[in-house]
């Protein structure tokens, strides 16, 4: 893709693979959108026998998908049809799911629906987040394209309808996707918790203003919870902020952080918010 604003500066940053390709001395050409005619027309010159296609994040015409002579191949970070969409990863871990994988497919102009080439099967780490599980799922699926290029140049993989009936969706994550739903069970919100880190985090608000939820797990309440509302802080209780969830489970803060600040042990915030046993998290 074309460079992008990053970081606090908000300076333009090219893409990984645009480094990497400058760093190579490849060709590169990288349009704001994949259907502009001088980017087909500079494709179609280079007669690509194969396109391989990770995290771009277009859906590409049917005049794309039909010019290389194998098709455009697409790296996808779950096991289709399950959790078609921009983020696999995180909805797997925040659906508790315990096994996901990456799967290669010949790209159809629907999103994520064209028949399956290979797929390979990768376990849930139980404390694992989605940036540590991206990371596996990169090599892992590195590995399964360059087995699915051999394959189709050799002739040997015969591609497989996806089962519509099976099919799940990830959506675009925003901001708003790490907001703490208290209502859920306290296990859920710990695989939210996995799911939104590194971004967007899992976050409410305390007394009018956001905290980061940066560490937290279920745990057995040390004392029967009497308070009513969902987001009541119950105490501390072996150094964690024990907050009421969904169906009077309690989640364990061990770390938080407001915005601009350092990230605290739950003792040392609790402290310093002077925070008392029967406020709300919103």
């Amino acid at each position: 893709r074309p460079p992008r604003p990053a970081g606090r500066g908000q300076r333009l940053e090219e893409p990984p693979v645009a480094r990497r390709a400058r760093a190579l001395g490849l060709p590169l050409l990288q349009p704001e959108r994949v259907r502009a005619e001088p980017f087909l027309a500079a494709l179609a010159a280079l007669r690509p026998d194969a396109a391989v296609v990770v995290a771009f994040g277009q859906l590409f015409p049917r005049a794309l998908l039909d010019l290389p002579a194998h098709g455009c191949i697409n790296l996808h970070a779950s096991l289709l049809p399950r959790w078609r969409g921009a983020a696999p990863i995180q909805a797997a871990i925040a659906a508790g799911d315990r096994v996901t994988g990456v799967t290669t497919m010949r790209m159809e102009e629907g999103l994520d629906t064209g028949p399956l080439l290979l797929r390979e099967e990768v376990a849930i780490e139980a404390d694992e987040t989605a940036g540590e599980l991206a990371a596996r799922l990169a090599r892992r699926g590195a590995e399964l394209l360059v087995r699915t290029l051999d394959g189709l140049a050799a002739g040997t993989l015969v591609p497989r309808p996806q089962r519509e009936e099976e099919a799940t969706y990830a959506p675009r994550l925003t901001r708003a996707s790490g907001r703490a739903d208290w209502s859920l069970a306290a296990e859920a919100l710990a695989d939210r918790l996995r799911a939104f880190t590194p971004w967007p985090g899992l976050w409410a608000t305390l007394r009018g203003a956001p905290v980061k939820l940066v560490a937290a797990r279920a745990v057995a309440a040390a004392a029967a919870p009497r308070e009513p509302f969902e987001g009541t802080v119950l105490g501390l209780a072996g150094g964690r902020l024990e907050v009421l969830c969904g169906g009077g489970t309690v989640l364990g803060v061990e770390t938080l952080q407001r915005p601009g600040r350092r990230p605290l042990p739950a003792p040392a915030f609790a402290n310093g918010e002077r925070l008392r046993a029967g406020e709300r998290f919103a």
